[in-house]
């Protein structure tokens, strides 16, 4: 096969499937496909492979890129220290080591030892470390595992002294932590009951349930401590305590940011689970306690954030205080540290962190090293120092130590990576979406870049969720702007960069607004000569392939290519699938006859029109999907193909023992970083 000759595509065999949506008939003849067991979509998986990577394997670059990618990720990557009783741990990755390490050390200047490393878990590294929980004394580790990305998790419990695994095993646990009871006897957690072993990556997940699981005892024996038969869709997350008095149960409805709060007061044998916040009316954010007086974050008549207390002994809406009002930025994450508020705010998609006093006198701002994204700030009550994270387009992640009662900051880790930031610029654009809002974004390239419309560009987006996307930085879009590339990600609404009224107008019925943001990007680009149609390509993951997949059908034209990866493809369908009756409450639910009727002009399985040239296509997905099933890439891929009228190449590429992205191997990232650009190369046609 050679650039030159049309590719012929895989045959997809339409079913006579016709469904009715409140009187409208709407035809979905590749049902078929949302079973990935069978012999017909194994068989169809492996033609679409087939073609994908024999397409790939002709690009010259492709190599180059790989080889390139490859050196600049082999750094040491540091996470943030953390403290737990007397020990210290954080992670690190030596650099191409599949999973990173964790580590405990006595002293910060003593030797570090290995306590856990995912490496060895599995020889392709595909089992990766999704959740862990330090007991209070910080002798004991509880740490969940998750085989080729899947939701489902395994908890064990490791003797940090040791490095020694106990007989616990927690098994069907999703979307939960584990939180120790200051005894160190044991911990809370959330599971759902054990599905059907041939179709749990597919079967819809109901009825969470909260547990204590006692060290020692098989899971059988695991207390139930909450459950609600009469609501199949409530998640429930408990928390203990610093002071380990009260279990704090956070009740979530899907991915809806507003939930319940109730507690259990741990000091009482058989307490029962109290209601504090019983409507589902705000997003409330427990922050820690003095007592009886519990801080929360919150937005309610905020949509902002502001720092409110409520004493659980009058628990009366008249008496609750607020302690931070609301500010012009949008208040992102808190703790107490040295007995002061510590606060992250987001002003223009990047970060500042405030301290307050905790009656909500301001102290100070920290200093940070420029204009980025912070992590960290983690600790106790009354610890006076703590560690922070810093990152930009152009910084890799930089480990600080923060003295909290001087204010100053100390370097404690400095990655290596083989570039000069001083090469590189970044800037922020404010540009008029369809309605006139005004959007920021982010544009990022080589120092010296040539306004002539002819610029390679990636355009990035994602735009729901509440989900804000701040500058970071990454070795796969280093690669892509020593090319010659543009990156550029708008702050989408949908999202949460400028607080709850951001995210609302870009959710539901209003969901066209996050497409039209994007389109609008897109002209800004190609009108300020940064780039034109012909240079220009989209990317985006999860509810960003949605994006994708629905922008490439609005608009064909604007476009030359177009990266979907993990999407939401099928708006129809996607809620009957493991999780996805979650999104209802960002998306609107199909069987909602308003609803329907704005999912259903948007959805991009269904507005595939048969004889459009459409972009060049890469789809991307994994075979272990279980948060959005590979049915909705396989299906949009069978469609695309079959519509597609133009001489583009559409190409589906599955990965196979891996899920929706959280813990993918490095080998993995950097085999698809290699692919995604050397396809950009091969259709934008960069030299």
């Amino acid at each position: 096969m050679t650039a030159a000759q049309p590719l012929i595509y895989p045959q997809s065999q339409k079913v006579n499937q016709i469904d009715d949506y409140h009187g409208t008939k709407v035809s979905d003849p590749y049902r078929w496909l949302e079973n990935p067991d069978t012999p017909e979509t194994k068989a169809w998986i492996e033609a679409q492979n087939q073609l994908t990577f024999g397409y790939l394997s002709q690009i010259p670059a492709r190599d180059r890129i790989r080889e390139r990618l490859t050196k600049l990720w082999n750094f040491e990557k540091y996470g943030t220290p953390f403290k737990e009783g007397k020990n210290y741990f954080y992670f690190k990755n030596d650099g191409l080591q599949n999973q990173s390490v964790l580590y405990t050390l006595k002293a910060l200047d003593a030797p570090p030892r290995v306590l856990l490393d995912p490496n060895t878990f599995s020889e392709d590294g595909t089992v990766a470390l999704s959740g862990l929980a330090v007991s209070n004394d910080g002798k004991l580790l509880a740490y969940g595992l998750s085989a080729s990305g899947s939701d489902w998790q395994e908890w064990k419990v490791r003797e940090v002294e040791t490095g020694v695994d106990r007989s616990d095993h927690i098994k069907w646990i999703k979307f939960s932590g584990a939180s120790w009871t200051h005894d160190n006897n044991g911990f809370f957690y959330s599971r759902y009951d054990e599905p059907k072993e041939k179709s749990k990556l597919e079967d819809v997940n109901y009825y969470q349930k909260l547990f204590y699981h006692h060290l020692g005892t098989p899971q059988s024996e695991d207390i139930l401590i909450y459950q609600r038969p009469d609501k199949k869709d409530w998640g429930f997350s408990g928390g203990v305590t610093e002071d380990g008095r009260y279990l704090i149960v956070s009740v979530w409805l899907g991915t809806d940011t507003r939930n319940l709060v109730f507690y259990k007061d741990l000091s009482t044998p058989d307490a029962p689970v109290v209601e504090l916040i019983n409507t589902f009316e705000a997003e409330y954010s427990f922050i820690d306690n003095e007592g009886t007086r519990f801080w929360f974050r919150t937005n309610l008549d905020a949509p902002r954030g502001r720092v409110i207390a409520i004493d659980i002994t009058q628990p009366d809406r008249t008496n609750w205080q607020e302690i931070i009002p609301q500010a012009a930025e949008t208040l992102e994450g808190i703790n107490v540290l040295n007995n002061q508020f510590i606060t992250t705010y987001l002003k223009d998609a990047y970060d500042q962190v405030k301290i307050f006093e905790l009656d909500g006198h301001f102290v100070r701002d920290v200093e940070l090293p420029g204009i980025g994204s912070v992590g960290g700030f983690g600790g106790k009550r009354y610890d006076t120092e703590t560690f922070y994270s810093f990152t930009s387009f152009t910084t890799p992640t930089t480990i600080y130590r923060y003295n909290l009662v001087t204010g100053e900051s100390t370097l404690f880790r400095q990655p290596q990576v083989d570039f000069n930031p001083d090469d590189y610029e970044t800037h922020q654009v404010f540009y008029q979406s369809k309605d006139g809002t005004k959007v920021p974004m982010f544009i990022v390239h080589k120092k010296g870049l040539v306004l002539d419309g002819n610029n390679p560009t990636y355009l990035y987006g994602y735009g729901g969720f509440n989900v804000s996307l701040t500058p970071g930085f990454s070795v796969s879009l280093l690669v892509w702007m020593e090319m010659g590339g543009v990156y550029a990600v708008p702050n989408l609404r949908g999202g949460g960069e400028y607080g709850e009224d951001w995210h609302q107008a870009g959710m539901k019925l209003k969901k066209q607004n996050v497409f039209d943001d994007f389109i609008a990007a897109a002209e800004w680009l190609i009108e300020n000569r940064y780039t034109s149609s012909k240079k220009l390509a989209i990317g985006g993951g999860s509810n960003g392939g949605l994006l994708v997949g629905a922008c490439m059908t609005q608009r064909p034209d604007l476009f030359a290519a177009a990266l979907p990866a993990v999407g939401v493809m099928d708006m129809l369908r996607f809620h009957r699938f493991t999780i996805g009756w979650a999104w209802t409450a960002e998306y609107g639910s199909p069987d909602d006859p308003e609803e329907f009727k704005v999912l259903y002009a948007y959805s991009p399985l269904h507005n595939l029109k048969p004889g459009t040239a459409y972009p060049a296509t890469l789809i991307t997905t994994a075979d272990h999907d279980d948060r959005v099933v590979p049915a909705h890439s396989f299906k949009f891929a069978a469609a695309l193909q079959a519509a597609h009228a133009g001489s583009a190449p559409v190409l589906i590429r599955i990965e196979t023992k891996a899920g929706h992205g959280a813990g993918k191997p490095t080998t993995k990232m950097i085999e698809e970083a290699a692919d995604r650009w050397a396809f950009l190369v091969r259709v934008l046609q960069i030299e």
